[in-house]
Order: structure tokens, then C-alpha cells, then sequence
């Protein structure tokens, strides 16, 4: 087994209301900046031991399924990397 490091990305589905971002554009539309539009997303890092990258993805991914995404309303991303090594 080897350890790494899952990576799960959860953003509302493109048409739902995303109150955290319209608020966040206001207000750096206030401080002078443009910009067309802004999301928020959550972002899972999930450290866990695996035979290989895929078989992490798979796990994260079934997590996501689970417990991270609300499939009626959010979209998900799902990567796995080797765990960087502490120091």
C-alpha cells in the first residue's frame, strides 16, 4: 500500500443559486476589480493508503458520491497524487 493524497473539488451545478459568491463578487466589484463571474467551491484533501492512484480516486470518489456532493446540486472533481512526504 502506499499513501496518497485524493483531492475532491465540490462546486454548485452551473443555475444554482451561489449566495457565498454573489456576495464575494460584490463586494471585489466594490474594490475595483472586474470580473464576469465567481463560483465558490469546496475542496477535500483526503489522505488515505492505496495500491495505486486509481484505486484512490476510486475511493474518493465514492466518498464524494456519499457524503461531499449532493449530486441534485453540486458537480464534483476527484484526482489522487502520491502523499507528499513530510518533513
Amino acid at each position: 500500500m502506499t499513501a496518497y493524497t485524493a483531492t475532491v473539488t465540490v462546486r454548485l451545478k452551473h443555475g444554482v443559486l451561489d449566495p457565498e459568491a454573489e456576495t464575494t463578487k460584490q463586494a471585489l466589484e466594490r474594490l475595483g476589480f472586474e470580473l464576469s463571474e465567481l463560483r465558490s467551491a469546496d475542496r477535500f484533501e483526503i489522505d488515505l493508503e492505496a495500491d495505486d492512484a486509481a484505486e484512490a480516486e476510486q475511493r474518493a470518489e465514492s466518498m464524494a458520491e456519499r457524503l461531499l456532493a449532493n449530486p441534485t446540486i453540486h458537480d464534483y472533481e476527484v484526482s489522487a497524487a502520491p502523499a507528499a512526504e513530510s518533513a
